[in-house]
């Protein structure tokens, strides 16, 4: 019989988390259950998504999050969707959500674990069948086990993380998480209903010729970036802004570059969340051999005061974000001289 007709299709995301428990002594699998159940949901999500232009989920919901952004009926839609597999999943005792003003306690006091979770990054760009994505971080609790999740939980610094992932919903819908061990990526077979490895150990080149940034704010950017993309222009470099940090950030992740969300005018902290979006793509630039910066030290070192915290971002291979801080240090020293005159 010819093999070739039935060759195999590959591991699936199951197996291969089953495969690595070994990896958590502490864990007797319900970090494994937990990474299923993100799964899960990233699958209902993903039908949503590929059948709005049918169903009517496109658009605003008519209500602001606690940010002030207008919600649009996706981000309810997957706030919902993952909410609830995390909390029927039973490992979870508490999410912090983008979407939502406080903590949410699922009422699995024997849960071991938090999740922090933007249910749906770059959503307005739906409309307009741009790549979206969900981005995630999971924590042990610190609090004791049998009581409710607590705000000491959820305000850990990236360094506690014990995953990370995000989800991008695509040409083709991937999956890409870290648990400290190298990264890896899972693409969705819609037929079988199955993520499938298809980047194993990824890792991102050191440098690249990609820079993403929206531009559109350049005139009340740090003088330290400004001078950045000057110096990006002169070498010929790409500029490459999709408008949905997943989408931008995984582009980036397997062909090399880096991505900038400095401090502005409007947004003198930054405008990306460090407990929802900067962290968990920080843990997994690492994982990579990259590098993430708030434009003057590591961003998982960063500690969080409050759920909604913001920071800047610069994140990707490591030559170019150490790049961006050359020139932001440079800048500074400028600054106190001329001060100091």
């Amino acid at each position: 019989m010819n093999d070739k007709l039935a060759l195999p299709v590959g591991t699936t995301l199951d197996r291969f988390i089953m495969r690595k428990q070994e990896d958590f002594p502490f864990a007797t699998g319900e970090l494994s259950q937990l990474l299923r159940d993100i799964a899960l949901a990233a699958k209902i999500v993903n039908r949503e998504i590929n059948r709005a232009g049918l169903i009517d989920v496109t658009g605003a919901y008519g209500q602001q999050n606690v940010q002030g952004e207008e919600q649009q009926k996706l981000d309810v839609i997957a706030n919902i969707r993952f909410i609830r597999a995390l909390r029927n999943g039973g490992e979870v005792c508490a999410i912090i959500s983008e979407e939502e003003d406080e903590i949410i306690h699922t009422g699995n006091l024997k849960g071991k674990y938090i999740v922090a979770i933007d249910p749906l990054d770059g959503s307005s760009n739906i409309d307009v069948n741009v790549s979206i994505g969900t981005i995630f971080s999971i924590y042990r609790r610190v609090s004791e086990v049998g009581t409710e999740g607590t705000m000491e939980d959820c305000m850990q610094n990236g360094t506690h993380q014990i995953a990370a992932g995000y989800v991008v919903y695509g040409s083709s819908t991937m999956l890409v998480y870290t648990t400290g061990h190298g990264v890896n990526g899972f693409t969705y077979e819609p037929s079988l209903g199955e993520f499938f490895l298809s980047h194993p150990n990824m890792c991102t080149p050191k440098t690249g010729t990609i820079y993403s940034c929206n531009e559109g704010g350049y005139n009340s950017f740090p003088e330290g970036i400004k001078n950045y993309l000057s110096y990006c222009k002169e070498n010929g470099y790409s500029g490459r802004y999709i408008g949905s940090l997943v989408s931008d950030f995984h582009r980036n992740l397997i062909k090399g570059g880096v991505y900038i969300y400095p401090s502005t005018a409007k947004a003198p902290n930054g405008k990306l969340r460090l407990l929802y979006e900067c962290n968990a793509l920080a843990f997994i630039a690492e994982q990579a051999g990259g590098k993430a910066s708030n434009g003057k030290g590591r961003i998982m070192e960063m500690e969080p005061t409050e759920l909604h915290q913001r920071s800047p971002l610069i994140i990707g291979s490591a030559e170019m974000v150490d790049k961006v801080e050359e020139f932001m240090k440079a800048e500074v020293k400028k600054t106190e001289a001329v001060t100091a005159n």
